[in-house]
């Protein structure tokens, strides 16, 4: 069974489905992927004809998606799946928490993060992490938002994503890898590593 990166917060708009598609495009050159989009009238699944080369499985079974002979699983979540999370936690070999930087947005994180310690407790090789997201660049209030997120028994991770255009426009171009944003490259490749390196642990 390959390992399974899960997606989550309870909250929209936090890039959930970018992020999944970019990491998933990242690890392809090294490993058979699968994106499972668990949205069933989610965005990534949409995607299926213009990324033919990436294995996109739209599929809310958990139980199929354990099943599935990838080597790595990257799963996308939708904020109304709230209540069927702590399943899927626990299917799961590491779970990726974006946030934008507003306080609001770290406040709502507190219920993921919450159900990731439950799932912990019976699943204790479960990894997890927070990662900033969708950052404005020269924002003031990201070392602040920060210093809170450290305050959470979750990691933050050292890679900052940025508000970029490519990022914004990757579900059109294939991904920021196969586009001309060095920055964008570097940041997602960045966050890969880091995952990579707990998961592989």
């Amino acid at each position: 069974m390959g390992k399974i990166i899960t997606i989550a917060h309870q909250k929209g708009g936090v890039g959930k489905s970018t992020l999944a598609l970019n990491l998933a495009v990242c690890f392809q050159d090294q490993l058979t992927v699968a994106l499972v989009d668990t949205d069933l009238q989610g965005s990534i699944a949409d995607l299926k004809n213009d990324l033919p080369e990436l294995s996109i499985i739209q599929e809310d079974n958990f139980k199929k998606i354990k099943k599935l002979e990838h080597q790595l699983i990257i799963i996308d979540t939708p904020p109304y799946l709230s209540n069927r999370l702590p399943e899927l936690f626990l299917i799961s070999d590491y779970i990726l928490i974006p946030t934008k930087a507003g306080f609001f947005d770290v406040m709502a994180i507190r219920s993921t993060v919450a159900l990731v310690k439950e799932a912990q407790l019976k699943h204790t090789k479960l990894g997890a992490g927070i990662v900033l997201n969708m950052i404005k660049h020269r924002s003031g209030v990201t070392g602040e938002v920060q210093e809170l997120l450290k305050g959470f028994d979750v990691p933050l991770m050292n890679t900052i994503v940025h508000d970029r255009v490519s990022f914004t426009r990757s579900p059109m171009t294939g991904g920021v890898l196969s586009g001309e944003d060095s920055k964008a490259k570097e940041e997602i490749t960045a966050l890969a590593e880091e995952i990579v390196n707990y998961i592989t642990m």
